[in-house]
């Protein structure tokens, strides 16, 4: 089946891709629009730096840790009744998050949307790879992609204008109202599918995978404030490599087992999970780290922050869909890795940038950054499902989505981290002598936050200029970090995915070990 065919089912095909899309382009609208929010959300809630990062990491955590879990259910239960039930539960967390009276509560349904979010995004992938065949399928789920990069592109500039004119509650709204559209355009039109060889639900896999990843998110996240040497972090770490070893061996031995470990014994799949992992990198950590900076350290309002995040995600309205189309004639491998090394050349020059530098500075090296990035991004949603058969779709989008937005949410933990563990360094030698290390690290992770007036007022007597001047060194030295991961994952993307191209996969969904 072709999307542009004239066959009875194509009206049903392009309602449940605008369904799915409507549904996708929420999805980065809550992640861009709470980014912008979290400072003015600070403003009115207050709360802890520790506090500030969960409205981001709760949402990461929930959503990433379900992802594979939401797609084997969708091949047991039904892909058109989890997509559904994800969206419904989407639009009323983000009603609640409109009227949340405190931070708390805030966080708490941030959690539910993240649980939402992975059952739509699972459910919705799988029910597409259900409806379309072939070169169809692909031009699909670049679509996908596609409509990433427009709520990518508009999320920041939309949520500035919403919290400028509105307040920042109006945000969460608007994903109330985009999957309510969804809804009333999928149900009638979305039809139901399984997996029929589906033996059952793998319960305990599902739970020790869900643990091992939330408590190493905790462990990440909480390691800057209590220390990494704290019996609490150890025990957050040492619970998630139990959890990690208790889903191996489960694994292995159950007979519909929710991740088929087998899968990594192919190159190519194992390159493709490389994919999203170097755009998180490269490219999302930005997507909340910048927002901070601009709106917390430098100053700019919500929709001047937002018309600069422009240039860094403006590309991804047409560099995806350009190297979809590339990808006919040119290894897929060869793209994805030069999009990361020209990726890793804006990192570069963005920390030539210094903090107060003339908004103009900023745009050529935003713009190679989303350029770089926008080139992997457009090719690893349609690579990752035409690796398996069919029947395994909900498997694949889980494992490939769960590596995307697992690998976000540990990410953003570990950034944030770095950046306040380099602030802190910085803080130290810049103020030797006059504050402990206890006031030092505590208004460091502030400044990791964008919160320049809290971590003023921590450390009395230091003026804003000189802890803003602080900020970029840290900020500089943790761009050092990304372009370090980004080269490493482009090396393993040339080498695992040289000479691989959407039409090779297609027609042989399935590859050998080691292809």
């Amino acid at each position: 089946m072709t999307i542009g065919s004239n066959s009875p089912t194509r009206q049903g095909q392009l309602s449940v891709l605008l369904a799915v899309c409507l549904a996708a382009l929420i999805l980065p609208l809550s992640f861009s629009g709470a980014a912008m929010a979290t400072h003015t959300i600070g403003q009115e809630l207050g709360g802890t730096a520790a506090a500030m990062n969960w409205i981001t990491n709760s949402f990461m955590l929930t959503f990433g840790g379900f992802l594979m879990t939401a797609g084997a259910l969708s091949d047991v239960f039904g892909r058109k009744r989890i997509f559904i039930s994800g969206v419904v539960l989407f639009a009323l967390a983000s009603l609640g998050l409109s009227v949340a009276p405190s931070l708390g509560i805030l966080n708490g349904l941030r959690a539910v949307q993240g649980l939402a979010a992975a059952a739509a995004l699972a459910g919705g992938s799988a029910a597409l790879a259900q409806e379309f065949e072939g070169h169809a399928r692909t031009r699909a789920f670049s679509m996908i992609g596609t409509t990433f990069g427009v709520g990518l592109a508009f999320g920041p500039i939309l949520s500035g204008f919403l919290i400028e004119s509105f307040g920042w509650r109006s945000i969460f709204l608007s994903g109330t109202l985009v999957g309510s559209l969804s809804l009333l355009i999928a149900i009638p039109r979305m039809t139901e599918s399984k997996n029929p060889d589906a033996a059952g639900f793998d319960w305990f896999g599902a739970a020790t995978f869900t643990a091992m990843l939330s408590l190493l998110t905790f462990a990440l996240i909480e390691g800057p404030a209590n220390g990494w040497t704290s019996a609490y972090v150890l025990t957050l770490l040492f619970g998630a490599a139990a959890a990690l070893i208790g889903f191996v061996a489960l694994e292995n031995r159950v007979r519909q087992p929710l991740l088929d470990l087998s899968l990594f014994r192919y190159a190519r799949f194992v390159g493709v999970q490389v994919l999203p992992i170097a755009t998180t990198y490269s490219y999302v950590v930005l997507l909340i780290l910048l927002p901070l900076r601009f709106v917390g350290i430098e100053g700019y309002d919500e929709i001047e922050a937002g018309l600069l995040m422009l240039a860094l995600s403006a590309p991804m309205l047409v560099v995806p869909l350009l190297a979809a189309t590339l990808a006919r004639r040119i290894a897929a491998g060869m793209l994805a890795g030069t999009g990361l090394l020209i990726a890793a050349a804006g990192l570069f020059y963005l920390s030539r940038i210094e903090i107060g530098a003339d908004t103009m500075a900023l745009v050529p090296p935003l713009l190679l950054i989303g350029i770089g990035a926008g080139m992997p991004w457009g090719l690893m949603d349609g690579l990752s499902v035409t690796l398996v058969p069919k029947e395994q779709a909900g498997m694949a989008t889980g494992i490939f989505n769960t590596t995307k937005v697992a690998g976000e949410g540990i990410t953003l933990a570990m950034v944030n981290a770095i950046l306040a563990a380099f602030a802190a360094s910085a803080l130290q030698q810049a103020i030797s002598g006059k504050f402990n290390g206890d006031e030092i690290g505590a208004a460091a992770r502030h400044l990791a936050t964008g919160d320049l007036a809290r971590a003023a007022h921590l450390l009395p007597g230091i003026s804003p200029e000189t802890l803003a001047a602080t900020y970029g060194t840290a900020f500089d030295a943790l761009i050092y970090v990304l372009i370090a991961i980004t080269l490493l994952a482009a090396a393993v993307v040339f080498g695992l995915l040289d000479n691989a191209k959407p039409s090779e996969e297609e027609a042989n969904p399935v590859v050998s070990p080691g292809e």
